[in-house]
């Protein structure tokens, strides 16, 4: 039988399909994280140029891959609610900027934790963390420039106007370690080369990653949701659940 996904489209029956989601998504977070996190630090080996500290990038690279796409994800949404003027979607958008602005922050923290042994120094004005660092700035800006509107539909046409003009930033931080002679390392990871690591490490990050991707998930989801119930709270629907709440 065929799923009509279009009526997914409604705050309603988002609402209700999200709740189902939440449980299952919620496990295979754990279970990622679990399986990640033991393989990064306790099965891969030690590397041979930086040691023990190099695990931390089992948490940063993830952080910061997913502190980029989350962008992108949120001006796609944001940008079909500009377009089409689908409630459903600037919900969305809204509700991934935090969750953007977290990984972002723990991109930030944890290159600054493996700085400091490796380079000598927390914080460098490296073209890559520079871009990164504005990146945390967008998030803060949509999220801010939404917070100073009371019309939420007029907030969500301003915080897609700046989350548009922020995407440029996303190629700037992805190809600056090409485009300038900047202090931090390359591309570890490339789809066109072969890996520059032990096939251990590369298994651990990319379950990292993932656990991330589920994570993110499951609190956007949850997000989104509370967003729905605030912004329908004068619909039927919304009192009839609250009823039988």
């Amino acid at each position: 039988m065929a799923i009509n996904w279009f009526k997914y489209s409604s705050p309603a029956s988002f609402y209700s399909l999200a709740g189902k989601m939440i449980p299952i998504f919620s496990i295979t977070t754990i279970a990622l994280f679990v399986m990640g996190l033991y393989t990064g630090f306790f099965v891969a080996p030690t590397d041979f140029q930086q040691s023990e500290a190099y695990r931390i990038i089992f948490i940063h690279v993830p952080a910061a891959w997913m502190s980029m796409f989350l962008y992108l994800v949120m001006a796609s949404w944001a940008a079909i609610g500009l377009a089409f003027n689908t409630r459903l979607s600037s919900m969305i958008a809204t509700a991934i900027a935090p969750t953007g602005a977290m990984f972002t922050f723990l991109a930030l923290w944890t290159g600054a934790l493996w700085g400091k042994p490796m380079w000598g120094t927390w914080w460098v004005w490296d073209a890559r963390l520079t871009s990164e660092l504005i990146l945390l700035f967008l998030y803060i800006g949509f999220m801010a420039l939404q917070a100073a509107i009371d019309d939420p539909r007029r907030a969500d046409k301003a915080g897609a106007v700046i989350a548009l003009v922020g995407v440029v930033n996303i190629p700037i931080i992805y190809f600056s370690v090409k485009w300038w002679n900047t202090l931090h390392q390359g591309a570890t990871v490339s789809l066109t080369q072969s890996p520059k690591m032990a096939t251990t490490m590369l298994t651990g990050m990319f379950i990292m990653a993932l656990a991330c991707w589920m994570y993110s998930i499951v609190v956007v989801l949850m997000r989104t949701r509370t967003i729905i119930l605030e912004r329908e709270r004068h619909t039927t629907w919304v009192s009839e659940l609250q009823g039988t709440a």
